[in-house]
């Protein structure tokens, strides 16, 4: 190990399962982290990078795991610590932000106090001086309020702000290295932007040594130093991001750097890794040409629905002697869409943007305003006539897991909406078309007796897509639908729905923080800030002449890569 190396894994192996059944999951892997350096592992779900990075840790569970080989920082083997000297090490040496802040902060405690927490067990501070630290570190995070803040629990806060909180407490205690875990993979581009600029600028003021895991390349290419790139346990490739960005070697990292949808050209299909590993992928560009054709004929049409001065409300009482205020979700929205179109929904968090696909779906009342789906207007409904609507209008949620029900099969998942909106003539028949439309969307008719558990992000999304086409809807509302998922995954999913919308004529709204991904999808872009519309047109004219400064921001913040 050289005096240079903070952190250096030899040959590391990990298993999972009984003794006699183990998987192995990580197979003997080695690389090193430098002092003052940052290192940037990707790769896609499963490829071990997370549960590497845990064995850093200590966070594997001992009686369900087996590590073998060398994790030596500083010259000792971890692998050979006590459990209570692991504990010092753990928070004051090795620090970690992990994916879901939501999950990993406490939502019982304030978020002060769960900073002032690490001060006080690794630092020995008093209960002043932990606070007035806290406020310090707050601060150096830019959060805003950092008083307020302090006295916030977390569903008191946004993603971005709680994201800042856990960053906050892992470098409370100066920490030599910090791994960085899929950090912004939920978060607005913008966000996503100040944050890693953040991690940046705490690199070099700290010295500190930075591992950052991530599936998007375009993001490591921005922040790391070095990558290593890994896939189904093993290391294909490392070295330094310009070499392995701009000089890959191994198939499976050029297959990974195709896989991303760009701004430059609009393909009609995207690559995925396995139509570049086997040379089936043909790149078919849409001509300018072709998409105004295509546009003429769509906006002759009369639009399928038409939402006319849309504002929702929501009112909840202040602080100040019990008043109420309201916040507007939704301000004055007026668009048109067209049967056969996409249109693309984009914002940040908190613009509205969900708020006004619920509220055309009847899941949120509307406060004014008219939405028409084929001339009839949808806020003058009666229950049960918004009931019979939802068999033409669905979703794709955004959570594919949480959408399912963990107690039924795939293909119980699939037949209970026909069952509701009298689609097939009996049992058999909807066991027939579950069938069909498991095969439809990829995947092989052995899902029909699975369990959502047993399947990857990437499948239970296939079977969302899958239960929403089932009814064969006419619009569908796709909400944050690929925001999860791993790049080769999303470009899988992204170009299945589209063979969908050519093969039953569905309209997409498709709403999503990835503006990379909705100019791929869209036909027309709306952008909204605050509730309004922002910029709406064609999604190609404003990413190459936005309007708005507010667009342009966006814009801008789309890592660009190397």
């Amino acid at each position: 190990m050289s005096e240079a190396s903070l952190l250096h894994i030899n040959n590391l192996s990990i298993s999972f399962g009984k003794k006699n059944q183990r998987t192995q999951v990580v197979h003997g892997i080695s690389f090193q982290v430098n002092r003052n350096e940052i290192l940037g592992i990707v790769g896609e779900s499963g490829s071990g990078k997370s549960v590497s990075c845990l064995s850093i840790m200590g966070l594997l569970p001992k009686k369900h795991s087996q590590i073998e080989g060398e994790i030596l920082f500083e010259g000792n083997d971890l692998l050979q610590e006590s459990a209570s000297d692991f504990r010092n090490i753990r928070g004051k040496d090795i620090a970690m932000i992990f994916q879901e802040p939501m999950s990993a902060l406490n939502p019982s405690l304030k978020c002060g106090k769960q900073v002032s927490e690490i001060l006080r067990h690794h630092l020995s501070y008093s209960s002043s001086e932990a606070k007035k630290e806290t406020l310090s570190l707050f601060e150096k995070v830019k959060l805003p309020r950092p008083k307020d803040i302090y006295n916030s629990y977390p569903h008191q806060i946004s993603g971005g702000q709680m994201q800042r909180v856990m960053i906050a407490m892992a470098i409370a205690c100066k920490p030599k290295l910090l791994i960085a875990d899929e950090p912004t993979t939920a978060l607005d581009v913008t966000v996503q932007k100040e944050i890693i600029e953040l991690l940046k600028e705490l690199q070099k003021d700290t010295g500190m040594s930075l591992i950052f895991i991530s599936h998007d390349l375009s993001l490591v290419s921005q922040i790391a130093d070095r990558v290593v790139v890994m896939y189904k346990g093993d290391i294909v490739e490392q070295g330094t991001v310009y070499s392995v960005f701009k000089l890959p070697k191994a198939e499976y990292t050029k297959a990974l750097l195709a896989s991303r949808p760009t701004l430059g050209k609009r393909l009609k299909t995207l690559p995925t890794i396995a139509s570049l590993k086997d040379n089936s992928f043909k790149p078919k560009e849409i001509t300018s040409q072709q998409r105004a054709l295509k546009h003429k004929k769509l906006y002759t049409q009369t639009p399928i629905l038409e939402v006319r001065n849309l504002r929702k409300q929501y009112y909840g009482k202040s602080q100040w002697f019990g008043k109420k205020h309201n916040v507007k979700a939704v301000d004055d929205v007026s668009f048109s869409v067209f049967e056969g179109e996409t249109l693309g929904l984009v914002g940040e968090s908190g613009c509205g943007k969900s708020t006004l696909g619920k509220t055309i779906l009847q899941l949120e009342k509307a406060s004014t305003g008219k939405i028409l789906y084929r001339g009839k207007s949808l806020t003058d409904l009666k229950a049960h006539e918004i009931r019979n609507l939802r068999k033409e209008i669905q979703l794709i949620f955004q959570d594919p897991y949480s959408s399912l029900n963990p107690r039924l099969t795939i293909g119980a998942a699939l037949m209970e909406p026909m069952l509701v909106h009298g689609v097939g003539y009996s049992k058999k028949d909807r066991e027939k078309r579950a069938l069909e439309l498991i095969i439809r969307v990829g995947l092989d008719e052995s899902f029909f007796g699975r369990y959502p558990h047993e399947l990857s992000g990437g499948q239970r999304q296939r079977v969302g897509i899958a239960r929403t086409i089932a009814l064969e809807p006419k619009l569908v509302i796709c909400d944050e639908s690929v925001s999860a998922l791993d790049i080769s995954v999303q470009a899988q999913v992204l170009n299945l729905l589209n063979e969908l919308k050519e093969d039953f004529g569905f309209t997409y709204i498709f709403i999503s923080h990835d503006l990379a991904v909705v100019k791929f999808m869209s036909d027309q872009l709306l952008v909204m800030n605050e509730g309004r519309i922002e910029e709406l047109g064609d999604a190609d004219e404003i990413y190459a002449h936005p309007n708005s400064p507010y667009t342009k921001k966006l814009i801008e913040a789309i890592p660009k890569g190397i």
